[in-house]
């Protein structure tokens, strides 16, 4: 009787165990975005939380699988772009806590620096609003362009108020900027991407985005979890030292800690 007690004890206890583990999906875009989330799944197997990490490779998909209940959380994206796509799509996403900073270069094959652009050079910018917008920034800041007074961040081509080289804007997927850096004169390039084209964003650039609070990068849930326990332990577990000694270690400052 004593033994049937025991094993019935110990049962119990191996039941309570697994049901107080959580198991989450988490939605990436390959590159450094899915390389630090392995790390950060790391840390947060110690709290009791798995991450099952799910990648995505363009900017689109990975708000709608979290909106569509398919993911519970993802980490690829900076504010802007996601006050975009709850403004156009009705999403309740939200942002939990900041991750990363990736600031965008511009790279070409064909020049050195920005004023050896030729009059009508062509630059490739990405066609969502928030990332091309923040392109046409980058270019302004640089004073190859100028915005028109109080347009904000969501600028487009349409923006540009003055033009001194005449250049051209060719708007294509973020994804496919670093392929097109053999037909445009230039590009401006997400530095997820440069990295995954092999790229080298610290040293590559012939000019670099300064590090803008705007468009560091988020943790993203859906409005009605944000309260959930697991929230507060994915966030902890990304803020953890031994996720930043990565992400500098590895990066090398081609992707910076933005907490």
């Amino acid at each position: 009787m004593k033994k049937f007690l025991l094993a019935a004890s110990l049962a119990l206890a191996f039941a309570a165990g697994s049901a107080s583990a959580e198991t989450i999906k988490v939605g990436v875009t390959p590159g450094p975005h899915a390389q630090i989330m392995e790390k950060v799944k790391e840390v947060a197997a110690g709290k009791g939380l798995d991450i099952e990490i799910l990648e995505f490779s363009d900017y689109v998909v990975p708000n709608q699988a979290l909106a569509d209940g398919e993911l519970n959380a993802n980490s690829f994206q900076h504010k802007p772009y996601l006050d975009n796509q709850v403004a156009d799509r009705g999403y309740d996403i939200v942002s939990v806590a900041y991750t990363v900073n990736f600031p965008m270069g511009v790279y070409s094959k064909k020049v050195k620096s920005l004023e050896e652009l030729a009059d009508g050079a062509t630059v490739a910018i990405p066609n969502d609003p928030t990332n091309g917008g923040r392109a046409l920034l980058i270019l302004a800041d640089k004073g190859l362009i100028k915005l028109k007074d109080g347009a904000g961040l969501k600028v487009g081509p349409a923006d540009v108020a003055e033009n001194p080289k005449n250049l051209t804007f060719a708007e294509l997927d973020a994804a496919q900027l670093p392929r097109s850096l053999d037909d445009v004169d230039a590009a401006v390039i997400n530095t997820n991407y440069a990295l995954e084209a092999g790229l080298d964003p610290s040293k590559d650039p012939i000019a670099r985005e300064g590090e803008k609070a705007p468009y560091v990068n988020i943790i993203a849930i859906n409005g009605k979890d944000k309260d959930a326990p697991w929230v507060k332990t994915l966030i902890e577990s990304y803020h953890n030292d031994t996720v930043k000694t990565f992400v500098n270690d590895t990066f090398k400052g081609s992707v910076i800690a933005g907490w």
